[in-house]
């Protein structure tokens, strides 16, 4: 039997199946296919595996003095599942104990469900360990093993993430902006190809050229410095044209302060910024520290940066609450000039409420620019009693200090 006269027979067939007909007549069509079976089931139902696994034991069990139609722990879900305020509430009590690959679905979190549900009865809900753990692989989250991928990272990797996030909380509460920031990967401007797919007109694929070679005669190049606001879910995108360099970094955080930043903090005094620990921002760039200073001095803002670890730039919010999103709006589409690259990434929206701003930036930005022991010594920089070298505070040098 062919897959698509397979497909039909058990389309025609189950809409006159209960749950646990259902299961056993797919279960003995993946057990008649044999090896792959039950994936091939899967793939032309949509019904999981583990159903159709449950169809095969009771097919072969043979069983029917059972009368249950649904599995043990099927119909509906506990109501508290559908209630959104409490899903953000959970989320907020496990965002400091998160593991796993921000950039993926999956993830994992430490805290026990007994812990999580002791903590949600103190803020006045009544939920069983059971109902947290239906709420947690609602959300995402999954038990899984440890995964040795991080013998490479620092020890101090997760306190570290621990600190920032205290720091986060603790500007946040005082209404000082927190902003994440990085370089999204440059890209070039032309009409070449880009990742993913666009809805057309079928068979009329939009034409690029067949090759990503830079032209040799001179090659635009667009470079999307972001600047992710953390409490009001804002980004602000500068659109670099020559080189990712620290003062281009710093210029773009000036620029969003200008246009944006405050207009929302009017009364800010203090700013946080989390960022990668290399590139154009990373701890060790002497002249990010100088730049730093001079933006200080010219906004009155006392700036604290705190850096992630080597190797966990992936865990920085802007990746996967803007960027990330941006690569989703223009999927499929080349991006043949600045303009149309800007009206993309400004056309950036969530349902969560998300919105972004982009500039274009046609300054010059050499490389190259050497910083001396002088004006290291210039800068009037604060470190942090853990990891001075990752978390620092560079405040304003009145006129006074300078002569």
């Amino acid at each position: 039997m062919t897959t698509e006269s397979l497909k039909e027979k058990i389309n025609n067939i189950l809409p006159y199946l209960n749950e646990k007909q259902k299961r056993i007549f797919l279960g003995a069509e993946a057990k008649s296919i044999g090896y792959g079976g039950v994936s091939k089931i899967h793939r032309l139902t949509g019904i999981s595996r583990p159903t159709i696994h449950q169809g095969i034991t009771e097919l072969e069990n043979g069983d029917s003095t059972d009368e249950r139609v649904r599995i043990s722990g099927g119909g509906p879900k506990p109501k508290h599942t559908q209630n959104k305020k409490l899903l953000k509430i959970i989320e907020t009590l496990i965002e400091d104990s998160t593991r796993g690959d921000p950039m993926c679905s999956l993830k994992w979190t430490s805290e026990s469900t007994r812990l999580i549900s002791e903590d949600l009865y103190k803020k006045g809900y009544k939920i069983s360990h059971e109902t947290v753990r239906v709420i947690l692989k609602k959300l995402g989250y999954s038990l899984q093993e440890n995964d040795k991928s991080l013998e490479d990272s620092h020890p101090d990797r997760d306190e570290q993430f621990t600190y920032i996030n205290e720091q986060v909380k603790k500007f946040s509460k005082d209404n000082f902006p927190v902003i994440s920031v990085d370089t999204k990967k440059k890209e070039l401007i032309g009409n070449y190809a880009n990742k993913g797919q666009e809805w057309r007109k079928k068979g009329s694929p939009r034409k690029v050229n067949g090759h990503d070679f830079p032209d040799p005669k001179g090659q635009e190049v667009g470079i999307p410095y972001g600047i992710y606001d953390q409490g009001k879910n804002l980004g602000w995108v500068n659109v670099g044209c020559d080189h990712d360099t620290s003062v281009f970094a710093v210029q773009s955080i000036q620029s969003w302060w200008t246009y944006m930043g405050k207009k929302i903090y009017p009364d800010a005094k203090k700013l946080l910024i989390c960022a990668d620990g290399g590139g154009s921002n990373g701890y060790r760039v002497r002249l990010w520290k100088v730049k730093l200073q001079e933006f200080t001095n010219k906004s009155g803002l006392e700036i604290t940066v705190c850096h992630f670890p080597r190797g966990t730039s992936k865990w920085n919010k802007i990746e996967h609450r803007l960027f990330s999103h941006i690569s989703m709006n223009w999927k499929g589409r080349p991006l043949i000039s600045h303009d149309v690259m800007i009206n993309l990434i400004g056309g950036t929206k969530t349902k969560t409420g998300l919105k972004v701003k982009a500039k274009i930036d046609q300054k010059k930005y050499p490389i190259g620019i050497k910083v001396s022991e002088q004006e290291m010594e210039n800068i009037n920089i604060t470190k942090h009693k853990f990891h001075g070298d990752w978390n620092y505070t560079i405040s304003k040098i009145e006129a006074c200090d300078l002569s």
